[in-house]
This record gives structure tokens, sequence and C-alpha cells, in this order.
């Protein structure tokens, strides 16, 4: 046998050693630093939470049931398997609730924050099948039970028939409950709250679990939640009067800021660009509230298959494979539970969708993007927090930053004198369920392409044009590419209004060329978007992210760089439900910054000018 394949088969046994054991969680797991082992009052040992010695109740312990009842307020463990039951899904037989693997970690992740004292804050991205929604509702459930009375909670899903799963749940757990272990004189059940179907109460604790879906938004307004389970969000459907993102951002901010209080959010991914994406990313990356959890599928013990000839595995394993080895430390019956289920996918991209072994390819995007994931990743690698304010008219007329947390403009970057900047705008809607209209400002006279500055919101068209204006004049009389469909498309001329008045007041406003039938060429203001040059646009745009040849600043940039995908026709458009607003500024600089004679103004002579729209 090949001595590396002799070293291989070596180093299998030793992995496959290292594997967590298993331990019965009535007694405790004495592999655990943070526990110890005391004496119940009939003698049997125990191997409890090290900080359950610290609560001045264990000197009133007197009995077992006393010890017991102690112990399920400070080990969530030990309670769920005493006092909870579940279905075996092999078996369908119902069974003590023992966390596995992947449970444990998130149970470590929501432990930290309820043991210091904070609120519960935790994000979950899955694989799948290994009950990550059946230990979070579990658990908000244990605080219902031992921690908190009147300690309401919601669970909103995707759909209807999975909040009938949950309330199900909570039914077969009092219905199995010890009632040794339950306020005296009452009987544990679940049962409905003054006639609603959407609210159930624990009987005995005054706790209230409202159970619903995203398709029935209205129930969860208004409530007096101090828990928030909500599960996959990332597939949860916009209609045309309810936003899932403001549902999410309504239910997060009203949940108090105090001990115990939890928000769980919880989803297989779905893609790129959405708001469960954005938040990931955001919390990823420090930037959040909430701890972030990846379970990948190895960490599930269902996906092992042991090898029929262990020494052929190790001689055939491809790139991945191998990368499954080196990198991530896994073992052959990992590997072969890998290679023999990625036969069942037509793809190994979407193998990798299914079944992630990282964040990154769980978000992996469909086949019919335009824009490459990785190099959009090595994109993102330069983005930033920027400062929030806006460009105003100072006190002598002349453009400034004012710093303001409710500013719609961002700053990465101040001008520089001499600096060579372009202004691209695609102009949205006024109201807030519109398209955005965004603001650009790229600096092109360095290495390479810089995003700086960036304005996004609704506006009246004029105040745009006015925003637009006074960026390019701090921005050393920016070169102003405005898009002028919508302009040129208003009634009553407004727009050709708009455009004629920027071109009456603005230095440096970008024009295109056209044939009039009377005139001949000419030159018009504005950047007019049609498919002919939205295809080389988008075309430059492409050849830009694929070969890093710009800085972006933005992450959103980023998002909808991953979410715009090519029709069936060929065309191009944003993913349904996400936007491409800021993508199509960043195609518009590019593309004009490299066809347009931008010279640098003269450092010795040029001067800011007195804002004049």
């Amino acid at each position: 046998m090949n001595k590396d394949i002799e070293k291989m088969l070596a180093e299998d046994v030793r992995r496959r050693a290292r594997r967590p054991q298993p331990y019965d969680p009535l007694i405790g797991d004495a592999s655990d630093p943070d526990r110890v082992q005391l004496t119940a009052p009939d003698g049997h040992r125990a191997i409890v939470p090290r900080y359950m010695t610290t609560d001045p109740a264990i000197h009133a312990v007197k009995t077992c049931r006393d010890f017991d009842s102690l112990r399920m307020c400070h080990d969530f463990e030990f309670w769920a398997a005493r006092c909870v039951k579940i279905k075996d899904k092999v078996t369908g037989a119902d069974i003590p609730f023992v966390l596995n693997a992947p449970q444990r970690r998130v149970l470590a992740a929501l432990e930290s924050d309820r043991r210091a004292g904070r609120p519960i804050r935790v994000m979950i991205l899955k694989a799948r099948q290994w009950g990550g929604s059946t230990l979070v509702q579990i658990y908000m459930a244990w605080i219902q039970m031992c921690l908190r009375p009147n300690w309401h909670s919601l669970i909103c899903s995707q759909v209807k028939d999975t909040s009938s799963g949950i309330r199900g749940m909570y039914a077969k757990l009092l219905d199995n409950y010890p009632e040794e272990f339950w306020p005296e004189g009452v009987k544990p059940a679940f049962r409905p709250y003054e006639r609603s179907t959407n609210v159930r109460e624990i009987t005995g604790r005054g706790c209230r679990v409202t159970v619903s879906s995203i398709e029935n938004q209205d129930a969860v307004r208004g409530a007096d939640f101090a828990m928030a389970h909500l599960s996959e969000t990332a597939f949860w459907r916009a209609t045309p009067t309810h936003s899932p993102d403001d549902v999410i951002r309504a239910v997060c901010g009203s949940v108090a800021l105090l001990p115990l209080t939890l928000v769980v959010m919880e989803s297989t991914a779905n893609g790129t660009g959405n708001y469960f994406h954005s938040e990931w990313l955001r919390c990823r990356d420090g930037r959040g509230d909430k701890h972030t959890v990846f379970v990948p599928w190895y960490e599930i013990e269902m996906y092992r298959l042991e090898p029929a000839d262990p020494e052929a595995l190790c001689t055939s394993l491809d790139e991945y494979e191998r990368r499954l080895w080196t990198d991530f430390g896994l073992a052959l019956d990992q590997i072969n539970w890998y290679r023999h289920k990625r036969r069942e996918y037509p793809s190994h991209q979407k193998m990798m969708a299914e079944y992630p072994t990282t964040d990154d390819e769980a978000f992996a995007s469909t086949a019919g993007n335009v824009f490459n994931r990785s190099a959009v990743e090595s994109l993102r690698a330069g983005c930033a927090e920027g400062r929030c304010g806006e460009v105003t008219a100072g006190a002598d007329a002349l453009p400034v930053w004012a710093d303001d947390e409710t500013g719609r403009a961002t700053l990465w970057q101040e001008p520089v004198p001499g600096g060579v900047y372009v202004v691209a705008v695609d102009i949205g809607g006024r109201t807030a369920k519109a398209d955005w209209s965004v603001a650009v400002v790229m600096r092109t006279d360095g290495p390479l392409p810089e995003v700086v500055a960036q304005w996004r919101g609704h506006i009246d068209h004029d105040l745009l044009a006015g925003v637009a204006a006074r960026m390019g004049m701090w921005y050393n009389d920016a070169l102003l590419a405005i898009e002028s469909n919508t302009l040129e498309s208003s009634g009553a001329g407004y727009g050709a209004f708009i455009l004629q008045r920027l071109a009456d007041s603005y230095p440096n406003l970008y024009c295109r060329n056209i044939d009039t039938a009377d005139c001949g060429p000419a030159r018009r203001p504005g950047f007019h978007t049609n498919r002919r040059t939205k295809e080389l646009i988008i075309s430059n745009l492409i050849e830009q992210v694929r070969d890093g040849r710009y800085i972006e600043r933005c992450a959103a940039a980023c998002d909808e760089l991953l979410t715009y995908q090519t029709g069936a026709d060929g065309s191009y458009a944003a993913k349904p439900g996400c936007h491409d607003d800021m993508l199509m500024t960043r195609a518009m600089a590019l593309y004009v910054a490299g066809t347009e004679c931008a010279p640098a103004p003269d450092c010795s002579t040029y001067r800011p000018r007195p804002v004049q729209w």
C-alpha cells in the first residue's frame, strides 16, 4: 500500500476517535469544563452547570424533587431529556429529547447570552434535517415553563401547515409533562386563549404562544412579545400589501432589550440579496446584534456512509473532496456520503446549495446570475461602513457635508483637490414602495475607479436633481451623468424642464450624441438607457467585476450584483423582489468614465462654486 494512503487511513482513525462521544444528559456531560459534579439527596451523582452551585436556592434543597426542580432551572439539556418527548423521525415513536451535536452548538450560543444576562439574539443558517427549529421552540418553552411566567412568545413561519405542526409540538410536550414539576392543582395543557385561533396559553404559567405565518401577518402586530422565533425567513414571500422585511423589522424591534428576551431568526438559504442574506452578512461581520451559527452538512451525524473500499476512496478523491479532507478535516465516511449524495444532483452547485460546507456555499446563487459569485465576494472585501449625512448648501452657499444619522447619503471619502469624479444617477419613484433613486460618486483618477459616496432614497425628481448637482459641485464639479428615461417620458414637459435646468446651471453635465431630423447631429443632456445602451454598460460592468477593476465600498451594491439575472430572452433584470438601482449607477459611472473625457480641474485656479440649484 502507498505510504501516503497508509497515513490517510491512520489519520481517518484518529479523526473518528476525536468525535464527541455520546453522554447521558440525565447525568451530565463530564467533558464540559463548565460543569461540576454534585451529589443529590438520595446519593446519586449529577454533573450540573457550574453556576447552579452559586444559586442561593441550593441551600434549601431537601429532596430529590427539590434537586431536580432546581437543576431544571439551570440545565436545559437535563430538563429536555427529563420532561420533553418528541417523535423520532425514523421509528415514529415518542422519545426523550436528547440534543445532537448541531443542536448543542446552537444551545451554546443561546446560553452564552442568557447566562451573561444579555438579551438572547441568534441567527441560524442551516443545512437540512437536524432539528434546529425544534430546538429553538423547545428552548423558548423551557424559559416559559421554568424561568419566567407571563412571558409571551411568537412563532412565525412560512406557511400555515408549519404553524399547525408547531402547535402539535407544544401539545405533545404538555401532554407528556411530569405533573410533579408543574404548579400544584393545575394540569399541564395548551389551551386556546380567549377563543383566538392563533394564540394558545400554557396553563399554570400565564404564558401565551402566538403561532402565525407570513400569510397572516396582521396576527403578529401590536402584541406583547418577549420572545420571537422567525422560521425560514429567507422564503417569506412579499404581497402587494405586505413586505416580509418590514414584518421582521417590526417584530424584532418590538422585543425589549431585557434579559431572557429572545429573537431567533433561522432559515435555510434562498439565494442572495434578500433580507436574510443581508442580515446574515451584517451579523457575521460583527455589525449586527445577533450571534450567527452556521450548521454545515458534515456536523449532522446521519450524513455518513462507510466506504466499501477506503483505500480506493483515498486514491480517487477529486479536488473538492480533497479540500474536505485537508481544509475541513473530515473523515472518509463523511466524504463518501458526500460523493454518493452529489450524484443525485445535476450539478455540484445545486448540491452545495442544499448541503453547504460553508455559509458562502449556502447562499450560492442560481446559474442564471449575470455576475460571478466569487468575483463579487472579492469585490465585497473592500466594503466598509461609511458616514451618514447629506451634502447641503452651507452658510456661504457652498456645498458642504453634514453628518446626520438619518441622512440618506453615505460618505466613504471626502473630495480630494484635483481628484476626478463621476456622479451617476438612476431615477426611481417618489413613494416608499417605488424603486429607489440612487446617486453614486466614483473617483476615476486613482489606480482603480473607487466608490466614494452614495445617496439613496425616495424623493421628488427636481429635488433629486438638486441633490445630484450639490454632490457633483462638492466633488470638484464632477461629470454628472443622470439617467434621462424617466425625465424624458414624464408628462407636461416637467422632466425636460429639469434636464434643461441642469444643463443651464451645472458646468459638467453628461450629454449624449443624437441625430435630429431637422438639425442633424446634436447633444442632448442625460444618459438614455435602452436595450442597446444597457447591453453596453452591463457588459462593461461584467468585465470590471470579473477582473476586479473597480473598488466597491457598499455591501448592499454587492448584494444587487448577486441577484441580477439573465432572462430567457437574454435581457437583464433583478431577481423578483430585489433591486438593481445601485448596480445601474455603477454600470453607468464606469461606462461614462471610460468613454468621456473628464480632465481634472486646475488645482491652482479651481474653487468650489456657490450652490445654484
